[in-house]
Formats: structure tokens, C-alpha cells, sequence
């Protein structure tokens, strides 16, 4: 499988130039990494423009969705429950991020039914559960098993990012599957979310946004 980390910081959101990473991916089992600092290949591994949407409004979240670059994988962060279930049926919308950041229950059953009629992959965050400890790293992985159940009933894709702003923060293949054990995910499902990225970036719909 040609695995890809979802999501990575690199300078100047980070301390860590983009070919360092694509070098540090490489080692790590990486053949694909989605930069919000840039596109291009580096050392053989890939790197896909990524646009992270965090608007506040949903007219605003259109506006960015619009504006984002034909080729880049689009993410938008998760907001209420009308602000959810509106952005994972957006056109040109790849990536539902931060779910375990938003209110509770934010993303439900009509949100995870809409994403998987629409191929909308919802982000697994590695960072929190490196992080975090005690009760917040355990709402973190509750919320993670939850989006797990629904993704096992609706099919929308899921996505494995590391968040990394640094090198260090970076993680493996391997790690990354055993850090999704811990909600429940098992290794073929772990296998086929770092193995998204492609599909989303080729998904037979072709409409960015509906006015």
C-alpha cells in the first residue's frame, strides 16, 4: 500500500522545512504527505497542497472552499451539528477535521450518512492521543471509537494525519496502527485510512461548490 500522513505543518507553521519532512516521512513508511506549507516531491516522497478551513460562519467556509487551489486536499474543522452536517456535504470539501474538538455529538448519524454519500473522510488526529493523559486522552479515544462505529455503519473513508509541526512529532506506519488499536481500530481498517489520501484527491465528483 502506498501510505500517506494526512496532515503536516511544515515552516513556517512549524519548525521544520518541507523536505525535511518528506525525508523523515520517507523513513517512516510514507510515500505521500498533505503540507499546508507547500506541494511538490522531495527524496520520492509526494507532497499534496493541503487547505485546512477553520471559519467560524458556513458562508465563510464557502468563500475558502472556493478559493482553495484545484489540486489541494480541502479539510474543514468541525463546528455545531447544523455547521457539520452542512460542511460534509459542500462540494470540493475532502477531509471533516477535528471532530474531537467540537461540541459532543457534533458529528452524528445524519452528518456520517451524508459523508459517506458524498466520499467525505473524516480525519483521525494522531497528536492528541500522543499528548494528551488521563481523562482527556480517554474522551479523545471515546470520541474516536464513536466516529469508528459510525464509519463501520455509514462507509464514509476515515484518514490517519499526525498533525506534526516538527520532526519529532512525526510517527511511523506502525505507530500510527498501534496508536489506532487503541479505539478499537483494527489493522486493515488502520491500513486502508493511511491509505486514503489518493482516493479522495480522485473522487468521481467533480463540482467544488453548490451556490
Amino acid at each position: 500500500m502506498a501510505y500517506a500522513d494526512a496532515c503536516v505543518h511544515p515552516y513556517p507553521a512549524g519548525d521544520t522545512s518541507l523536505p525535511r519532512m518528506a525525508l523523515e516521512a520517507r523513513e517512516l513508511g510514507f510515500a505521500t504527505i498533505v503540507s499546508t506549507g507547500g506541494a511538490g516531491e522531495f527524496f520520492g516522497v509526494r507532497a499534496v497542497q493541503g487547505v485546512v478551513i477553520g471559519a467560524r460562519t458556513f458562508k465563510d467556509v464557502v468563500k475558502a472552499v472556493r478559493r482553495a487551489p484545484e489540486a489541494a486536499l480541502v479539510a474543514v474543522c468541525a463546528g455545531d451539528e447544523s455547521f457539520t452536517r452542512s460542511a460534509v456535504s459542500l462540494g470540493g470539501v475532502h477531509v471533516l477535521k477535528g471532530v474531537h474538538q467540537g461540541p459532543k455529538n457534533a458529528f452524528d448519524h445524519v452528518a456520517a450518512r451524508t459523508a459517506g454519500e458524498r466520499g467525505v473522510a473524516v480525519e483521525i488526529d494522531l497528536a492528541p492521543i500522543v499528548a494528551l493523559r488521563g481523562r482527556d486522552r480517554q474522551r479523545v479515544l471515546a470520541c474516536y471509537a464513536d466516529i469508528l462505529f459510525l464509519h463501520r455503519r455509514y462507509g464514509f473513508p476515515l484518514c490517519i494525519a499526525s498533525n506534526a509541526r516538527s520532526v519529532l512529532d512525526q510517527r511511523s506506519v506502525r505507530e500510527a496502527i498501534g496508536l489506532c488499536s487503541l479505539f478499537g481500530m483494527d489493522g486493515d481498517e488502520a491500513g486502508a485510512a493511511l491509505s486514503s489520501v489518493e482516493g479522495l484527491l480522485n473522487r468521481p465528483e467533480t463540482v467544488r461548490v453548490v451556490e
